[in-house]
């Protein structure tokens, strides 16, 4: 049974090492892939850092994916008068485990932390495999640049 669940601070590992398996995965890099030790330290230090919720979907303890929503402020503007923005990445979910709901399942956990902290603009990169998910959910397309957006009310 697959459970869902916000990270904690206690997490920074499990945080970490999610990342590197879905940055090995859809880079196509081998299992034993050595990744730059800067790049290491620096996302461990931006877990530890940046103001952000990630989701994980675990089975038997185990992480099989994760989803992270990075906060931060910009200009108010008419429709985001807050200046308040959520920027999503590292959507990802083990191969054996796709195609059962569990992106949708964490997209929409996120989106509730969005809600939460009354954050009412959410931006993505969509890759092909993910922009059926992300649309289903509300986000459309942008004509002026590649993120999806999703206005919350």
């Amino acid at each position: 049974m697959v459970d869902f669940r916000l990270a904690t601070e206690e997490d920074q590992a499990l945080m970490l090492s999610s990342r590197l398996e879905m940055m090995r995965v859809v880079n196509h890099l081998p299992d034993d892939y050595q990744f730059d030790p800067a790049l290491v330290s620096q996302t461990e230090e931006a877990f530890r850092s940046i103001d952000q919720d990630t989701v994980f979907a675990m089975d038997s303890g185990r992480v099989i994916g994760c989803a992270t929503a990075c906060y931060h402020a910009i200009l108010p503007t008419f429709t985001n008068t807050s200046g308040r923005r959520a920027y999503i990445l590292n959507v990802y979910t083990h191969q054996d485990y796709r195609r059962q709901g569990i992106a949708t399942r964490m997209m929409n956990m996120l989106v509730e932390e969005c809600r939460r902290r009354s954050i009412t603009e959410i931006d993505l990169d969509a890759s092909p495999m993910g922009k059926p998910v992300y649309e289903k959910l509300g986000f459309a397309p942008q004509d002026h640049y590649e993120y999806l957006v999703l206005h919350l009310t």
